[in-house]
């Protein structure tokens, strides 16, 4: 009876490690299959294979915004993402919004710039000096707003900042002239800087032609516009939001400032543009 329940046991024993040496023969046939058909591609196992250390994600625009992923977890997460990427030829044209470097060990690290969100223009979103992928939005919403609320943003930053910048707008230009070329300055608003996507700076410029139809994204070129309109966050947190608006006119040599002073309903951002600065400011 003892040797009988001996020899049952082997053989569900061998039963286990049979299965499971056809399990680990079928994952790496699919994963084949998978890269033979675009669908991943094999770049980055040496994640898989646990021989990096860390992965640095810096903010382009705000070098104070940084953060260190050592979780093997958050590291094998980034992994399936990157490896599920498509291979492409063209780089996106718009401006990086992080830079990752993963280190190998032995000193080799990895760099890669990457554009969240996804090109309209199927442009590669993440890409080095030799590579271009297209990479799933996953990787902002698994990896970098995990980051993010830890410096607590604004809720929905996109609909208060840019709201903003409209309404601010739309209150300087009553009664004025909409077809002056107006440069809209974000390069010195260093506490927003680290919350702005290209992606959606891009979303903000396609609204704004649809009013004003002059109006560009400035970049250290004041000179070639009528209105020069700088951006500057005073402060902020979950449910609240201050700005100031400043417009320069070349023409006439004024200033004009304006105060956003937003506050989160639960619903929405209740956007509100002052000409004189509020005394809860």
């Amino acid at each position: 009876m003892q040797h009988n329940t001996r020899r049952g046991l082997s053989v569900f024993l061998v039963l286990i490690i049979l299965t499971v040496a056809v399990l680990s023969a079928g994952c790496d046939e699919l994963d084949r299959l998978k890269v033979k058909t675009g669908l991943k591609n094999s770049d980055f196992e040496y994640i898989r294979e646990e021989r990096v250390d860390k992965i640095v994600i810096q903010n382009m625009r705000d070098q104070g915004f940084k953060f260190v992923v050592t979780d093997q977890n958050a590291i094998k997460d980034l992994y399936d993402i990157l490896s599920s990427g498509k291979k492409v030829s063209k780089k996106s044209s718009l401006q990086p919004d992080y830079v990752f470097e993963i280190y190998e060990g032995n000193n080799k690290v990895h760099r890669f710039k990457y554009v969240a969100g996804l090109d309209k223009k199927d442009g590669g979103n993440l890409y080095s000096n030799n590579q271009i992928y297209i990479i799933s939005k996953r990787i902002d919403s698994d990896i970098i707003n995990n980051f993010w609320n830890i410096r607590m943003p604004p809720n929905n930053f996109k609909q208060v900042y840019y709201g903003s910048i409209m309404k601010a707008l739309d209150e300087y230009f009553q009664g004025k002239n909409k077809n002056e070329k107006i440069g809209i300055n974000f390069k010195d608003d260093i506490d927003g800087a680290r919350f702005i996507l290209s992606t959606e700076v891009e979303e903000f410029k396609s609204d704004l032609n649809d009013k004003y139809k002059n109006a560009g994204i400035g970049n250290n070129d004041k000179d070639k516009y009528d209105v020069w309109v700088t951006i500057k966050t005073e402060g902020y947190k979950s449910t609240l939001y201050k700005a100031t608006i400043t417009f320069w006119n070349r023409k006439d040599k004024s200033e004009k400032i304006y105060y956003a002073y937003d506050n989160y309903n639960g619903a929405g951002w209740d956007i509100e543009v002052y000409k004189n600065k509020p005394g809860s400011f």
